[in-house]
């Protein structure tokens, strides 16, 4: 049970563990860092992982030379790109079935024609402001693909939230 408690320590504070895991695991952390943000941006259920610190404890790790910047930046950027699409075409595929019941009032086809309208006048500044506020990063991409966001603009604004994101967070 021990164990179970430090890997669950780990994974929600791995900002502060960064040091340590980079000493332990060399280049493989970066892939393990990556995994992490992919896993907090593009699986609805895990908008709890540490995202933005995670992103500003790289940064200061590259600035102390114990990670190559360049590299943490590409990866992350790709884990968080890839992230948003899993999230995006999951709502597309399956978010409208959820919308079925006329009764629901969380989920009824009235709430998911105005998702629809909101992201065809909003979507693009939604898709970026949303990657710099915990756990709306995570439903952002989700509903936009369940509001039919065009996959073209959504991408756009995606790569662009993304640069801002980890190169904002990774530079700070």
């Amino acid at each position: 049970m021990e164990f179970v408690l430090q890997y669950l320590d780990i994974i929600l504070h791995i900002d502060r563990h960064l040091g340590g895991l980079f000493e332990h695991y060399g280049t493989w952390i970066y892939f393990i860092l990556a995994a992490v943000v992919f896993c907090e941006t593009g699986l609805v259920v895990t908008p709890f992982l540490p995202g933005d610190s995670l992103l500003f404890a790289v940064g200061a790790l590259a600035g102390a030379g114990l990670v190559d910047p360049w590299l943490a930046f590409a990866l992350l950027l790709l884990a968080a790109i890839c992230g948003d699409n899993a999230n995006y075409w999951l709502g597309r595929r399956v978010g409208p079935a959820v919308f079925v019941r006329e009764t629901s009032r969380l989920l009824n086809k009235r709430h998911l024609f105005h998702a629809q309208a909101f992201y065809e006048h909003h979507g693009g500044k939604t898709i970026i402001i949303a990657r710099f506020v915990p756990i709306v990063r995570t439903f952002a991409p989700f509903v936009a693909g369940i509001g039919r966001m065009r996959y073209a603009r959504f991408l756009s604004y995606s790569l662009a939230g993304g640069l801002l994101w980890t190169g904002g967070f990774i530079a700070a």
